[in-house]
């Protein structure tokens, strides 16, 4: 007996009670998306490796030890599985031109891989919802991403997502803190972790990240980056809390919040829940200005943010909201060789008229069928035997006594009628659809 194989650890099957919670969320994320005027996009989910060290920094948790990189073997490429979008994102601009007619608002939504340990709403396999605004400088597209967040969270019904911002500044601003960074650490050299010494040189704002506990007060006591933003990034900075107080959108200023990728600068942004643990950022973003030159584009202002499928989903449903999958129009059951076939017609037939009919499928008894129709969570169902073949006819009997629609249905409320296969569609339509106004209207005249 061969060995079962399982799927690689941190990478999951999304099974099919969770992968329609998963469709109702992506029709939300869809409509809020439209909605804005975003339109999407989609990237391959491999990379040229260069594309990351040099979109996200060499001296990075993801760079460093988190990558999924290998060499093609066919053609000797550097190639990577994407652990995130916004590089690819604008490479795609770039390469295809995107910006000649003028700024894009684009989104995508789907894998990304990244090694790192498995945990709640974490995972090596996971999927990003990315929306990325190109071509816009003002704080008003800073905000009004923000301001985005938070409708979602509206729309999900999700509560205690807390929202913390920061400048990151421009490019000299970062220099003149960078330059007092590596002093004030080099200092205190003996205090810093391995992590903390190996990036005192190469990246000391990534310090600024770390999750050491024994290197709290001395990160918290570190030169702010904000005490260096000049009047430009300042202006910024002041529009975007404007406008987030305009529409009442509480915020906290966090000196130390610098985002885990190199690209970032200006405005910058997480949202944080504390009911998913240790990893409670369910959304995050910011400016990104340089990118495009970075990555041999012409010089484009860009903002954007990406939130994780899986925490928002473990957060909506630890916050008790559930999601029932719909049950079809009515349950199909037949038997006898003639019946199976007239029944794939009926089937078939109601279909195209728009019903959602849920075939019985593989033999059985009449009896045992209906117990599928009743678990199915049908309110009708449909019975094929011999009789009804012969008279061209289907049964329909409630399963659900006293329907609620048949309680308002101008038809006689009775558990079983047979209805002739061309008057079937209509009279599913009447016992079904049939609004309480309707029937208003029919026992007590127009009102």
């Amino acid at each position: 007996m061969s060995q079962t194989l399982q799927a690689i650890r941190g990478m999951n099957d999304i099974l099919p009670a969770d992968a329609e919670l998963w469709e109702q969320f992506e029709e939300t994320i869809r409509d809020w998306l439209r909605a804005y005027g975003y339109r999407p996009i989609r990237m391959p989910m491999v990379e040229p490796t260069g594309l990351f060290h040099r979109a996200i920094g060499e001296v990075t948790d993801i760079v460093e030890k988190e990558m999924y990189s290998f060499v093609d073997a066919l053609n000797g490429e550097q190639l990577t599985l994407r652990p995130e979008g916004t590089a690819s994102c604008v490479r795609a601009a770039i390469q295809h031109n995107l910006l000649y007619e003028g700024p894009k608002r684009l989104w995508y939504m789907g894998p990304m891989f990244r090694h790192e340990r498995p945990q709640k709403g974490r995972y090596r396999q996971f999927h990003q919802v990315g929306v990325e605004a190109m071509g816009f400088a003002g704080p008003d597209i800073d905000a009004e991403q923000i301001a985005m967040c938070a409708r979602l969270w509206d729309d999900l019904g999700l509560q205690g997502i807390r929202l913390e911002i920061n400048s990151l500044g421009q490019s000299e601003e970062r220099a003149r803190h960078r330059a007092d960074l590596i002093a004030y650490f080099s200092a205190h050299a003996g205090v810093l972790d391995a992590d903390a010494q190996r990036r005192l040189h190469t990246n000391p704002l990534r310090i600024l990240d770390t999750k050491n506990p024994l290197m709290q007060d001395l990160v918290s006591s570190a030169p702010q980056l904000l005490a260096y933003l000049g009047e430009a990034s300042l202006k910024h900075f002041e529009g975007v809390q404007q406008l987030l107080k305009e529409v009442a959108i509480p915020y906290r200023i966090n000196p130390r919040l610098v985002r885990g990728l190199d690209y970032y600068n200006g405005t910058v942004f997480e949202w944080i829940t504390d009911d998913l643990g240790a990893q409670g950022t369910v959304c995050a973003g910011g400016r990104y200005d340089g990118l495009f030159e970075q990555l041999g584009g012409k010089p484009a202002s860009a903002c954007g943010f990406a939130m994780g499928i899986e925490r928002l989903l473990a957060l909506w449903q630890d916050q008790g909201h559930r999601y029932e999958t719909p049950a079809p129009d009515a349950y199909l059951v037949h038997q006898g060789e003639a019946a199976g076939r007239f029944a794939f017609r009926i089937a078939e037939h109601l279909r195209s008229s728009g019903y959602a009919i849920q075939l019985h499928c593989g033999g059985g008894s009449f009896k045992s069928q209906m117990k599928k129709a009743d678990a199915s969570g049908a309110p009708l169902a449909l019975i094929v035997g011999d009789d009804e073949t012969a008279a061209n006819a289907v049964s329909v009997k409630s399963l659900r006594e006293p329907m609620a629609s048949l309680a308002v249905s101008p038809l006689p409320l009775v558990s079983q009628v047979r209805v002739h296969f061309d008057e079937l569609a209509d009279h599913l339509g009447e016992v079904l659809f049939t609004t309480e106004d309707d029937s208003t209207e029919d026992n007590h005249g127009n009102l």
